[in-house]
Parts: structure tokens; sequence; C-alpha cells
């Protein structure tokens, strides 16, 4: 069954217009998904079934998100991500404070903490080196949200899967792809964070109103801190690098992330002497995907009316008509749909599941596409429409009009990743 473009593309419209106006976005694109489908000349009949076949399509990530959630959990309630903060900080030092700054959140958000959890995790600390260095509060929220955007990309977290399992790939190979951009949004946080650490509110008194004061003794050691985000990436990383060194034995070991994840995060709680409390981290990790998966579920949906319609065969021949790159759908659509929800995950999900037979159709690799989507949807997914612009805002103690300044600095250090993603899996791969 074909649905018409226009249908498929009015349903699109349609349910991220309902985002925008805050219903819960699940049945924004569970509507989008019907309406276009029956628009497009579905039957009602064959719109259920299109909508089963596409939420069926999203099980195998839906099951590593719940996965990760584990991991999640462990690292956020156990004191283990804020050790790994402080630690860097403190090492790193006054002289080197954007950086560490930067760099803390990157980590954090790596081992796979949410972004605005990682904020909330490192902004205290933020805020007691701006007073202390007279850095503003939006350099601050600048070196922060770069930081965490630069993680994200290289994070075994939902978007990460979701932007794997959308072409088909392994997590460890986007994480691995998206390395070298992640790197290079670190580099540009700290360059812009650095020219604008006059500019903007100052770090006062009343920021620390209310503040936690965290024992120490409290928290985890670093080493035992370690444990569980070191031995996932390992387990993640062993076919891969099998692959690159011709190891064969290495090879045979295809670990998935539904397992490689929970098994990490058990491990590194009992390391911290914490197993006692897997069960609340586990609470903690499964409320937290919940919303994620429910958005997979939905954007599978709607994703198969898209792909089941004549709109991927039209855009690819529209492209080329107008002589545009093919390659560009890749780190467009991401933008696109990030901006459009306010979020990375539903925009990976959305762009991966409308636009991924596009995609392909460039001749682009899975693993290309992949990693431009991914970096395209951290360019402007902290918009007002999402809970990271509030979250962050919160954090960092900023009203609305202070903290939209950071969303032309935050683009940029998005922008920089998404370039040079395009320009290493688009541009110079297709030569």
């Amino acid at each position: 069954m074909v649905v018409t473009w226009w249908g498929a593309l009015l349903g699109l419209a349609l349910a991220i217009i309902l985002i925008l106006k805050k219903l819960n976005p699940v049945y924004a694109l569970f509507l989008g998904a019907i309406i276009g489908a029956l628009l497009g000349g579905a039957s009602a009949t064959g719109t259920i079934e299109i909508m089963i076949k596409g939420t069926q399509s999203v099980m195998g990530t839906v099951l590593r998100v719940l996965a990760a959630g584990m991991l999640a959990g462990v690292m956020m309630d156990s004191g283990a991500a804020e050790t790994l903060a402080r630690t860097i900080i403190n090492k790193l030092g006054d002289r080197m404070a954007i950086l560490s700054l930067a760099f803390a959140t990157m980590v954090i958000t790596a081992v796979g903490v949410f972004i605005p959890v990682a904020v909330l995790i490192v902004a205290p600390i933020a805020l007691e080196v701006g007073r202390r260095l007279n850095i503003s509060k939006l350099a601050l929220l600048v070196a922060l949200s770069g930081g965490g955007k630069a993680g994200n990309i290289i994070s075994p977290n939902a978007n990460t899967i979701a932007a794997a399992k959308g072409f088909g790939v392994e997590l460890s190979q986007v994480m691995i792809a998206d390395f070298i951009p992640a790197i290079v949004a670190l580099v540009v946080t700290v360059i812009v964070a650095s020219l604008i650490k006059a500019k903007g509110d100052p770090v006062t008194s009343v920021d620390f109103v209310d503040q936690k004061q965290v024992n120490d003794k409290e928290l985890p050691s670093v080493a035992r801190s370690l444990v569980t985000p070191v031995l996932a990436i390992i387990f993640l990383m062993l076919n891969p690098l099998g692959a690159i060194f011709h190891i064969e034995a290495l090879t045979k070991f295809n670990l998935d992330a539904a397992y490689v994840l929970p098994i990490a995060a058990i491990i590194g709680a009992l390391a911290m002497r914490k197993g006692k409390f897997l069960r609340a981290y586990a609470q903690t990790g499964m409320s937290r995907m919940t919303d994620v998966v429910m958005i997979l579920i939905g954007a599978g949906a709607i994703g198969a009316t898209i792909t089941s319609s004549s709109l991927p065969a039209l855009m690819i021949a529209g492209i080329k008509a107008g002589h545009i790159p093919g390659v560009l759908l890749a780190p467009l659509s991401g933008i696109l749909m990030a901006a459009a929800t306010g979020s990375t995950s539903t925009g990976v999900i959305l762009a991966t599941g409308s636009f991924s037979k596009a995609i392909l159709g460039f001749g682009v690799t899975p693993l290309a596409a992949a990693a431009m989507v991914h970096t395209g949807a951290i360019v402007i997914d902290q918009l007002p429409q999402g809970n990271y612009f509030h979250v962050s805002a919160n954090a960092m103690h900023m009203d609305i009009k202070e903290r939209s300044r950071g969303i032309v600095y935050e683009a940029i250090i998005g922008g920089s990743a998404m370039l040079t993603a395009t320009i290493l899996y688009g541009f110079l791969h297709l030569m």
C-alpha cells in the first residue's frame, strides 16, 4: 500500500504542530500517523496495519533504550557521576576552569547520563567556580551545554541507540564515528565560552540560596565510579576493535547493548558497595526512559506512514533535480526534527524513522547517515519548547531572556560537530 506524498507530509506537519502546542508527543505522533495515512489514501484497516508495522519496527531500539536506563540510573543515583565531575574540575584547576567544566559535563553525558541531569549535577560546581573567577552565568551555561552536546553524541544513551538502530548499525560504531565531531565540539565550546565569559549576568550570592551541600564522604571513590562506564565501553568496543586490528578472537564477541549496559551497571553498583540500592537505581532508570520509549513507539507509527508513501522517492528526485548534494538530507533532517521537538532523542527518532530510506537512497552508507543525523540533532535542540531549555535555565538560576541568549552560542557548538561529521562522512566519504 502506497500513501500519497502529500498525505504523509501533512501527517508529519500535523504531528509537529501538535507537539509545539504542548499536546503529549506520543498522541501527537499517533494522530499525525493516522490522519496522514487516511488523507494519503489508506483505508482504515490499512492505516492500522501501517501503524502496527511501524511500532513493531522500533521494538529492538526500545529494548536497548530500556537497558541503557539501568546504566543511567546507577551513574546518577549512586553519586558516581558527581564524583567524576568534581574530580575533573579539581584536577584541572582554576587556570582551565572553562575547559574543566565543559569536559566534566562531556564525560558525565558520555558515560550514559542524560544531558539535563548532567547539567544539574555540574551546575552547582560551575556556579562556585563562576563566582570565584568572575565568569558570567551565560559563559558557564555555554560551557556546560556545549560539553553536554559533545558527550551526548558519543554516549550509549537513547539518541545514540536510536541513530544506530535507525540505520541498522552497531551502537559502538556510531560512538566511534562521532568521536572526532565530539572533540571538535569540545574545543569550540571552550573557545566560545572563553570569549563571552564577561557577557551576561554575574554569579551572585543569591544563586546559592537553598543549594544542597554535598558531603564528599557520601560519594564513591573515583576508581569505583569508573567501573560501570569503563566496563560498558570495553564490552561494546570488543567487536569493532577486533575488526580494526584484525584480531579474529575479538570479532567473535558481538556483544549487544541490550545486556552489556545493565550488566556493566550491576557490576559497577556492586563495586561501589551499593548493590542494595539496585532496585532503586533500576526504578530511576526506567522512569527516565519511559517517555523516550513511548515517543519511540509513536515515531515508529508516523515513520511507517512516511516510508510507506511516495515522499522518500519524491524527495530523492527533487534533490537530484535541484543538483543539491543528497548527503545534506541527513544532517538537515536531524536539525529540523530536533528543532521542532526541542529534543535530541525525539529529533533523531523522527529523522531516522521518516527519512532513512531517502537518505540511503543517495548512496550514503548507513554509518555515515547515522553520524550525520545524530550530530545534526544537537544543533538547535535547546529551544524553549523542549524541557532541556527550562531545566538548564533553572539549574543556572537564569530567567527566560538570559537563558535565550545562550541558544545561538549553543547552536555554533552543535553546528561545529555537525559540519565535521558532514565533511568527514558525507563529502569526503563520497569523493
